[in-house]
């Protein structure tokens, strides 16, 4: 509690709809939930919003096809390293998408927020953090194949301007290359949707 004269310290706490209250300052894992992560990641949109069609690209879309993709990649990925790929952006569920170009101008006092949100992320779904060099490559492999498609697609990338930012497109298996070339942007409550269904299907025991 403040002194008598003291200015009351800013709120640093943010209200979920499941009733949780997150301090962003020091996240704690009981105030994690799967339902708040989800409502709040298939509302942050991808590439601020631009992109085509009647709805945008979300990040709880992304972290799907993020998910297809180490799946499609690698057949012996694991349901543990899958759910880590598919909460790879879950802070942004607090702290939004911001575009690479920013996050850089920013600099590493967001990254440490962010690292510690994450942090908390893992140690609440009992994912090991930091994660293992070997799957954490995985998934940036997995993130960047992702942006590739999503910029060329949908973001009004061309395929030079793909290759340049994000590497040149890779072989892949022929169902996932199919699914991305024609990726198209989910409605919110479908996107939320699809991320609790995938979280459903790889927490199960």
């Amino acid at each position: 509690m403040s002194a008598p004269n003291e200015p009351e310290r800013p709120r640093a706490w943010q209200r979920m709809l499941s009733g949780r209250r997150l301090d962003l300052l020091d996240p704690s894992p009981d105030d994690v939930a799967i339902e708040d992560i989800a409502h709040g990641l298939a509302r942050v949109a991808r590439w601020n919003g631009q992109t085509h069609g009647p709805h945008a690209l979300s990040v709880a879309q992304h972290c799907v096809i993020v998910a297809d993709i180490v799946a499609g990649l690698d057949a012996r990925a694991t349901r543990q390293s899958q759910l880590a790929a598919l909460l790879h952006d879950a802070p942004e569920y607090v702290i939004g998408d911001l575009i690479s170009p920013f996050k850089a101008a920013i600099g590493l006092d967001y990254k440490a927020f962010e690292e510690k949100l994450l942090a908390a992320i893992h140690v609440r779904f009992s994912l090991p953090h930091p994660l293992s060099g070997e799957l954490h490559k995985a998934i940036k492999r997995a993130d960047r194949i992702a942006a590739y498609y999503e910029a060329t697609r949908l973001a009004g990338f061309d395929e030079d301007e793909g290759k340049k930012h994000f590497g040149p497109a890779e072989l892949l298996p022929a169902a996932l290359s199919e699914t991305l070339a024609a990726l198209t942007p989910m409605p919110v409550e479908a996107a939320e949707r699809a991320f609790l269904t995938r979280y459903t299907a790889l927490s199960a025991r």
